[in-house]
């Protein structure tokens, strides 16, 4: 059965107030030092050299292999890097690579899966409907065919409701029977509508609308349901499609749970519905203060980038823990840890920060601390920002990291789509671009970076009453197989010929 800590408890209760104020998001008249423009040239550079090896090793399939000069079919092998990369391309002025992209994406069949693997809901949904709905918007929607082969692909998946009264959709759906296999996570089923009711926003078609909200709505219910009996507290992660149960009692704000809870803020401000906008400073500070603790973890390295996963230090016995080889990087690195924003959800206070160190040193080209950093940008129009902005394109690397701490530990074999749509994206545009351009006011980024334009912000959203829960939600254990936290490992998939450097 599901069981709830006090620090989840209240952050719930922060997160979850009935009145949802609206408000800016940036703060007016951000202005760009002279140096912007060079750092932009330098990230647009990067893109070339990154795409450019992609075109010449891997073009038409997944994910490029840089270091075996090969490729993968990780995403279906429709070509994820093109179709997710194109919004960058359409942003960065690379109007040559997304005509060549556009005539790629016309003449792929996505009704029928190039690989053995069955179909990422998820996946499928942010990498590809989302850069197929953001090109067509981003190119002043002159180009219907992006929404007919979003159509074309949701209409498949939408099999993953195997029954006409499922609330909850399966993860995963084999394209040859439509069969579907796999519980899921509150994560995967609840970061569909931003994209889905795009896709009926340009087809007419509300149905997408109503699937992919129809699991949201649950699974609010179920917090409201909480609130009701005075509890407050973040959802389970692991749900079970065919009886619209918890499963087990694993809860986090992280992997898995993480963009089912920014699409509550994302969907309410593209839809201009109900949603979580707070504008409440006291969670703006927590979020930048949490900012700053993940850019220690770029700053207190050798290479001058973050490893995958640390370790926070919050209480006396782990500091006996600590790997002989980590006692350096942990004597320096003092990042945020999780209790002190528990006692400031409680306080209103920060007291200490706690020294950590890493558990897993490898850099896989992830967008979050980066993005983490231009929302600060925006949102504070404090320059140091941009100074650290500035900081990661000197560093950054067209290729992956085995070892944050030792350059000569090797590269990373694989670079994922998300390289293409979001991590180089945030680190040029919103950063060194003129802060009018693809404003947080007037544009929403889905969870893959995808740009989606919104509309005029209410004045107010929600009626402050609470909500009435109905229904009864239950937990339990875990029985079968659970959905892996994006990115899965690679190792299923065989690459493709080693075609040498």
């Amino acid at each position: 059965m599901v069981q709830l800590s006090e620090p989840f408890k209240w952050t719930l209760l922060l997160c979850t107030c009935s009145l949802s104020l609206a408000g800016p998001v940036q703060v007016p008249n951000l202005t760009l030092p002279p140096t912007a423009a060079g750092n932009q040239t330098a990230v647009k550079n990067i893109f070339n050299q990154s795409y450019a090896a992609y075109s010449k090793f891997a073009f038409g399939h997944d994910s490029l292999l840089p270091v075996s000069a090969s490729f993968i079919d990780d995403r279906n092998g429709w070509g994820a890097t093109i179709v997710d990369a194109m919004g960058t391309m359409i942003l960065m002025g690379f109007d040559d690579l997304f005509i060549k992209s556009l005539e790629w994406v016309t003449n792929v069949d996505f009704t029928e899966s190039k690989t053995a693997a069955n179909v990422d809901l998820f996946e499928t949904t942010i990498r590809y409907v989302g850069g197929m709905l953001s090109a067509y918007e981003l190119t002043g929607k002159k180009y219907p065919i992006l929404v007919q082969q979003s159509q074309t692909l949701v209409d498949k998946m939408a099999f993953a409701w195997s029954s006409p009264n499922q609330t909850i959709p399966y993860g995963m759906i084999n394209f040859q029977d439509n069969s579907t296999i796999n519980q899921t996570n509150v994560a995967e089923a609840g970061t569909l509508n931003l994209e889905w009711s795009r896709l009926s926003l340009y087809t007419g078609n509300q149905t997408y609308t109503n699937l992919s909200m129809k699991n949201s709505i649950h699974i609010l219910l179920f917090v409201q349901l909480m609130k009701f009996f005075s509890c407050r507290c973040l959802i389970p992660q692991e749900i079970d499609p065919s009886d619209n149960k918890f499963v087990d009692a694993f809860i986090t704000w992280g992997g898995g749970t993480d963009s089912y809870l920014e699409y509550l803020i994302k969907y309410a401000r593209i839809s201009n519905t109900e949603g979580k906008l707070l504008n409440n400073d006291t969670i703006v500070n927590i979020g930048l203060e949490i900012a700053d603790s993940c850019w220690n973890t770029y700053a207190s390295t050798e290479t001058g980038i973050g490893p995958e996963t640390f370790q926070f230090i919050d209480n006396v016995l782990e500091f006996f823990n600590v790997p002989v080889e980590q006692e350096s990087f942990y004597g320096e690195a003092r990042f945020l840890d999780y209790w002190s924003v528990y006692v400031q959800l409680q306080t209103l206070t920060l007291s200490n920060t706690f020294p950590s160190y890493i558990i897993g040193s490898d850099y896989i080209q992830r967008p979050e601390v980066l993005e983490s950093n231009f929302y600060a940008w925006r949102a504070t129009g404090d320059t140091k920002y941009l100074d650290r902005a500035a900081s990661a394109v000197k560093v950054s690397k067209i290729l992956g990291l085995n070892d944050v701490n030792n350059i000569a530990a090797g590269l990373q074999d694989v670079t994922e789509s998300f390289w293409f749509a979001e991590t180089l994206k945030v680190l040029s545009l919103p950063n060194f671009d003129e802060p009018g351009n693809i404003s947080l006011d007037n544009y929403v980024f889905n969870t893959e970076g995808q740009v989606f334009k919104a509309p005029p912000a209410k004045a107010v959203y929600g009626s402050g009453n609470i909500a009435v829960p109905a229904g009864t939600f239950t937990s339990k254990t875990v029985t079968g197989p659970v959905p892996a936290i994006s990115p899965g490992p690679l190792l299923s998939f065989a690459p493709g010929p080693q075609l040498g450097v």
